[in-house]
This record gives structure tokens, sequence and C-alpha cells, in this order.
């Protein structure tokens, strides 16, 4: 055996491995796994051990994969840092929202952008969103633009509309542009046709604070047991350089996979010319080995709560809403059969049963020009797809990652607004899922929802609403179903299943490290478990303080 760096004894090791076998010791050398033994002590002479050899006796203590968490925004994350929390329940009520942004314009010079965030109209006792009539009232002198919690709409107040060039009192029939009974803009901004008018004129965060606030970002999510993210969309040149420095400078020290926005691949992108093998290239280079290309990324649809995902049947709420497809199908067609050729895995927004039966047919048309086996394409969100969606994506190929969060989050919501009580059992069919074997993961979509691998495991498990309800009792899974889906399901979805995913020999020492059981434990337990140490490559790179083992 090699020298020995770490050795974790007297341990609870659940190793995930094929036989879901138990284990009590690990030894680690130059980053990856060099033994594992039953025993929680290994025999010392089977063992290299140095004066440099870290060994830690965790005392029972449970050690799992480190979690993989497969659709995040973690350059959003670190960009919201320092902007206006309008979220609820923070805030209860628009005034509430309204207050915090006064506070801010206290604090901020005349002229200068006031940016917020996470505000939900649904949460809000106005049961409205806010508008720029409201945001006028406490900014008339400073441009405010705050995003939904959903990220597919945003209010803009009047001094914004004017720095964007827009003229907030013209009359007209833009579907994307809030307006108010006698057709002004009211503010609201609907996807990105309208938000992107404001995207030229927001204030750019300079790279040095931008790159501190990812390694915030970063410790924020290690703090969680996160040892491999995914960036479900880069969207801009400048995005870009500011995650490959973080990962090449250590700034974060996960392994990062990135999802690279459609517009960067297009004719008029900077990556147009590239294949998938070029562009994953580059990317290892300029991140010396610590990010990876994940896959294209596209939108088929937009939020299920802003009524701007694209359903088969009308919202509950109003039954002249459907949603809208981002694409007509044969676009959507043209533009997924060119990156499959290119050798690119696409990604594909889909909330709606609409736009996933859609996206299904675009992935159809490509495998059909140009067939591959193991393309592990994927569709993400899955908030709402059919069993004969679900038998389509079986027949396919076709992986999933499921936002489970919206059980708890907006699942009373879902069932007395947005979808009605049939619809909404079947949110996040994670059972039928399990039930076609199809291959999926777990994630939070932060800032959407709060970082926590360990609550997305007890919302797949539990499937309990906010208020205390069940939401489809009979979609809820198993906890090392759930487990897997955090871990080497993960890595599986990665193409990493070789290096991480589960605790065998070989593989990258990833690990997180739990004061207690999480399948022992009552399952409604399981969100409230500590994570005390991360551990990446074989280094702690995070011990919580406050709980000694």
């Amino acid at each position: 055996m090699k020298n020995v760096d770490l050795l974790i004894t007297n341990a609870n090791i659940i190793t995930l491995d094929s036989k879901n076998q138990i284990a009590g010791s690990v030894a680690v050398s130059k980053g990856r796994i060099s033994g594992i033994w039953s025993q929680p002590e290994p025999p010392l002479d089977e063992l290299n051990m140095t004066t440099q050899t870290r060994v830690m006796n965790l005392r029972g203590a449970t050690v799992i994969p480190g979690f993989i968490e497969t659709h995040n925004h973690i350059l959003a994350c670190a960009y919201l840092k320092g902007n206006v929390d309008c979220s609820s329940p923070l805030n209860a009520t628009i005034q509430d929202i309204l207050h915090a942004i006064e506070e801010k314009v206290d604090s901020t010079s005349a002229g200068e952008w006031i940016q917020g965030h996470s505000y939900d109209d649904t949460s809000l006792a106005d049961n409205r969103h806010p508008t720029r009539m409201d945001l006028d009232q406490v900014a008339p002198n400073h441009p405010v633009y705050i995003t939904h919690i959903s990220g597919h709409i945003a209010v803009a107040n009047s001094r914004a509309f004017e720095l964007a060039g827009i003229d907030a009192e013209q009359i007209g029939d833009n579907p994307h542009f809030g307006r108010d009974i006698s057709g002004r803009l009211n503010g609201v901004l609907y996807e990105a046709p309208a938000m992107n008018a404001f995207q030229s004129v927001l204030p750019v965060m300079d790279k040095s604070t931008f790159l501190e606030r990812v390694g915030e970002a970063s410790q924020d999510y290690v703090a969680q047991g996160i040892t491999t993210n995914t960036d479900a969309g880069v969207w801009d040149q400048e995005s870009l350089d500011i995650i490959l420095e973080a990962a090449k400078s250590g700034v974060t020290p996960m392994r990062l996979q990135l999802m690279i926005m459609n517009s960067l691949l297009t004719e008029q992108g900077v990556f147009s010319n590239y294949t998938a093998s070029e562009l994953a290239q580059e990317i290892q280079k300029r991140s010396n080995g610590r990010a990876r290309l994940d896959s294209a990324k596209l939108f088929q649809d937009g939020s299920i709560q802003g009524l701007t995902g694209a359903l088969r049947e009308p919202y509950y709420c109003n039954d002249e809403v459907y949603g809208d497809l981002f694409f007509e199908q044969a676009a959507l067609n043209e533009i997924i059969s060119s990156l499959h050729k290119r050798g690119f895995r696409i990604a594909i927004h889909g909330n709606g049963d609409r736009a996933i039966g859609s996206i299904l047919e675009g992935f159809k048309f490509a495998l059909q020009q140009s067939p591959r086996m193991d393309h592990r394409h994927r569709i993400e969100h899955v908030q709402m797809a059919t069993n004969e969606d679900l038998d389509k994506m079986a027949e396919l190929n076709i992986a999933g990652s499921l936002f489970i969060n919206h059980v708890y989050y907006w699942g009373q919501r879902h069932e007395q607004i947005f979808l009605g009580p049939e619809r909404a059992q079947r949110i996040s069919p994670l059972r039928d899922a399990v039930d076609r074997n199809l291959l999926f993961t777990l994630h939070s979509d932060c800032p959407v929802t709060p970082i926590s691998p360990l609550f997305l495991i007890w919302a797949a498990v539990n499937r309990q609403t906010r208020e205390g309800d069940i939401l489809g009792h009979e979609q809820k899974v198993d906890v090392i179903t759930a487990l897997k889906a955090m871990t080497i399901d993960g890595a599986v979805l990665n193409f990493q299943e070789k290096d991480s995913g589960s605790i065998e020999i070989g593989k990258f020492a990833d690990f997180a490290v739990l004061d207690k059981d999480l399948t022992a434990v009552n399952p409604l337990e399981i969100k409230d478990i500590e994570v005390l140490y991360t551990i990446i490559d074989g280094v702690v790179e995070y011990e919580n303080k406050s709980v000694r083992v």
C-alpha cells in the first residue's frame, strides 16, 4: 500500500458500493481511497503510516460519499450576495420588501443601482407582484431591479426602464411585459425576452469582488457536504472566466461541472465552432483539471409558479393560460440535432408536461438522425412528467434531474393555485421514475431554494409541504434511493462513476461526515442532521466547529 495521508477509524461508513456494504475504517493516499476495512480500526501491518498521516477517530459518526449536486447556480448565488433579500417568509408583504429596499436606498448614492432577489408573489399577503410604481415610491432616484424566486420573472422601477431605453408609458401587447389596467407597463418582466433588455444596463461586478463572493458561496456549499457541484447555466464569457479562475486558484475546492448556455454555442456565440471535445479540453486546461464540461443548456419553458411553464391542460387558477414553449418544435429539433452531432451532452429545462413532451420529441429526432448509445442527455426539473413521458424517457435513455424541493416550498400552492389537487400529487414523480429504472438525481436549483442535500433527501423521502401535509404519498422513495440520487447516481449522470459517488478503492476520497446515520433515524429528522466534516481529495475542506465527535 502507498503511504497513507488520511486514516479514518471508528466510523459507520455507508459505502454505497454495488453490495451496499458498511465499513468501519478507510485509508486515503494521494487523494484516492487506498484501503477499506469492515473493522473500526485496520490492522496496522497493512498500512504505511508516516509522521504526516492524519488519523481521524470519528467515534461512530457516519461517513458517506460526498454529495453531488447536479443543478444549481453557484455563480448566481455569489452574485446575489449583498443584494436585498426579498424572500418570504422574511417578507410577509410588499410593504416589507419596500422597507428593505428603502433601507438600501439610505446607504446607496443617488443614481446607483439597487438589486434584490427571491420575492414570491404567491407567498405575499398582497397576493400580487410588486410593481414599478411600488418601487418608485421608495426609490425615485435609484434604478431598482428585483428578481422573482423562480428566476423567470423580475420587476424594475421607472428609473431602470429609462436606463434600459424602454418607455414605460407605452401602450402595447407584448406578453412578456406586465401592464396595469390602463395598458401602461407595470414593471413586471416575464422571461428572457423582457428581462434581457435590462441585462446590458445592470452594473457589472468587478472580477476581484466576484471571485471573493464565489469563494463565500463555495464555502456555503462545502458546509453542506457537497464535493461535486454543477452550475446549471454559464451565460457569458465573463462568468465562464470567473468560475474557471475560481476552480484553478482553489477559491472553490469542489469539483465543478459546467452547463454552457446554448447562446454561447450558436453561430453568434464565442464557442460557435467548438466541438464538445474541444470545449471540454479548454475547460479542463483553464481550470487545472478542477472543472469539466457538463452539457449544452437550453430552456423550453419557464416556471410553473410564474405561470410560464408549458402545460398540456390549462392552469388551475386560469383556464385560459397554458404557458409557452420557448421554441417551435422544428426549431428545437434542429438545435438539439446540431448540438448532438457536435458531441455535446444536452440538458434542457422542462417543468410543464407539454415542454417535457416537446423536449422528448426533439431528443427522438436527434437520436434518429445520429444514433448514439451512451449520450446521457437530460431533462432539468421534470416537474410534471406523466407516465407516458417517463416511458418515453426510458425508451430514449434520457436522464432527469428533479427539483424535489417544489413539494415543500410550493406544494400547497401547486395544489390550490397552479395545478389543482390531482396534478399536484404527481409533481416530481420519483417513485414512477424508480419503477422505470430511470437515471435521475435531485437538486436544489439554488438560489431558488437553499442549498442542502440532506433537505433534498428529506423531501424525497417524506414529501411534506411547508404546511405539514403530505403531497403525493405514492411518489415517496426510500432513504437509500434518495441518498444514491445525491451520490452515485450523480456520478453516473456526470460520467464520473469510475472515480466518485461511492466509497471504493481507487475512487476519489470525497466524503461527507454526518453526526447521525440518515438510514437509521426517523425519516422526518433527516433534514436536521449535521454535517461534521467535508473531505475532498482526502483533505478536510470544512469542519463544523459547533459539533464535536
